[in-house]
C-alpha cells in the first residue's frame, strides 16, 4: 500500500533514507516511483513550506528492510533528476554526526570532471559525508580547476590520498591532500587531534557503520565472499561467484552436448560397426549371397559348366584385389600416425 501523505507516526529510521537537492519539479508519488527501483517502499515524505506549500528540496523515503535501504544509497546516490544530482543518505545519521574533518582538497581538475565523476572516483575509498564540491566561476559555472571531498574517517581519506595523488583523470594528473581548515592559511585538517576526536566519535557510531560501494575497488577491510553471498541472497540476487549469463560452470555442458571422447547412445564411433553387422560386401561366416548356390551345388556347376567355373576365378581375384587394397589402406593410415 502506498503511503505519500505525509510523514508517519512511527518510522523505522534505520531503513529510511535521506534524499537532498530534490528540483522542485519532484513529488512525493515520482519520488515513490523512482525508489521502487531499489525496493519495496513503504513510506515517502517530502516537507512543505507551511505558507508557500512548495517543497524545501529534501525528503524522507521509508523502505521495507534495511537492506533495501543501504542498497537504495548505494545505487540512487548522485544520480541526475531534472539536471540536478541528488544526495541519498542514511536518515538516521546526520552530516554533523559522520563529518570527523576528512576534508581533501583536489586540485588541477580537468574541466570536464564535474561532481559526479569525483563522487564515483573517491567514494570507492569510504563513505563521503556530502556531495563533492568544485569549485565553479559564478558567472559562467565553468569549473576552476579544484574541488573538496569530504570522508566519514580519516582511514578513508589515507587511502584515497595515497591512491589518487598524481594520478590521471580526465588526463590530467590530479593533486590529492588534506584541506586547509576554515579561517586559517596553514593548518590543514588531518592534524593528530583531529583523529584521536574522530576514533572516539566512531567508537560511538560503530554500531550503525555504513559501507562504502564497491563498484570501483575494494572497501577498506574487504567483503568477505560469504558476507557478500548472504547479501546476495537476501535480495534474492545470484551471488557474485556463479558464471556470467550464457556461461557453464567448469565441468557442466550444456544440454545436449557430450563430454568429450563419449559418444550419444546408440552411435559408435567412426571405423566401427555395431555387434551383429558387418561392412558392406562382406556376410557372416556360414551364409551365401542371395542366389549363390550351396559349396557342394558349386562344386558340381563347377564341373557341369565351364563358364560358372571362370566366373567363379574372377570373383577369387576380385576378392583378393578388394584386400590387398584394404591391407594398403591400413599400411599408408599406420605410416601417417
Amino acid at each position: 500500500k502506498m503511503s505519500y501523505n505525509g510523514p508517519p507516526i512511527e518510522r523505522n529510521q534505520d531503513a529510511t533514507v535521506f534524499v537532498g537537492d530534490l528540483d522542485e519539479q519532484v513529488d512525493e508519488a515520482l519520488l515513490w516511483e523512482l525508489m521502487l527501483q531499489a525496493g519495496p517502499v513503504v513510506n515517502v515524505h517530502i516537507p512543505k513550506d507551511k505558507l508557500t506549500q512548495e517543497h524545501m528540496g529534501y525528503g524522507f523515503v521509508e523502505f521495507a528492510s534495511e537492506e533495501d535501504c543501504d542498497y537504495a544509497i548505494k545505487i540512487m546516490n548522485m544520480i541526475k533528476l531534472y539536471d540536478k544530482l541528488i544526495r541519498v543518505n542514511k536518515a538516521s545519521r546526520t552530516n554533523k554526526t559522520l563529518d570527523v574533518g576528512a576534508n581533501l582538497f583536489v586540485g588541477n581538475l580537468d574541466p570536464d570532471v564535474d561532481e559526479k565523476l569525483l563522487h564515483d572516483t573517491f567514494s570507492a575509498f569510504g563513505v563521503l559525508v556530502n556531495t563533492p564540491k568544485i569549485m565553479r566561476d559564478p558567472d559562467t559555472n565553468l569549473s576552476r580547476g579544484f574541488g573538496f571531498v569530504n570522508f566519514d574517517s580519516f582511514e578513508s581519506s589515507d587511502a584515497a590520498i595515497e591512491a589518487m595523488n598524481g594520478r590521471y583523470l580526465c588526463n590530467k594528473p590530479i593533486s590529492v591532500s588534506y584541506a586547509l581548515k576554515k579561517d586559517s592559511k596553514t593548518e590543514r585538517h588531518g592534524s593528530e587531534a583531529e583523529r584521536f576526536l574522530a576514533a572516539k566519535k566512531q567508537a560511538l557510531n560503530k554500531t550503525n557503520k555504513i559501507r562504502p560501494h564497491t563498484l570501483f575497488a575494494s572497501a577498506p577491510g574487504g567483503l568477505s565472499q560469504n558476507n557478500n553471498k548472504q547479501h546476495s541472497q537476501k535480495r534474492n540476487l545470484p551471488p557474485s561467484n556463479l558464471p556470467p549469463p550464457g556461461m557453464m560452470p567448469p565441468g557442466m555442458m550444456p544440454p545436449g552436448m557430450m563430454p568429450p571422447g563419449m559418444m550419444p547412445p546408440g552411435m559408435m564411433p567412426p571405423g566401427m560397426m555395431p555387434p551383429g553387422m558387418m561392412p558392406p560386401g562382406m556376410m557372416p561366416p556360414g551364409m551365401m549371397p542371395p542366389g549363390m548356390p550351396p559349396q557342394h551345388q558349386q562344386n558340381d556347376n563347377q564341373q557341369m559348366n565351364p563358364q560358372f567355373a571362370q566366373f567363379q576365378q574372377q570373383q577369387q581375384q576380385f576378392a583378393q584385389f578388394q584386400q590387398q587394397q584394404k591391407d594398403k589402406q591400413q599400411t599408408q593410415s599406420m605410416d601417417i600416425q
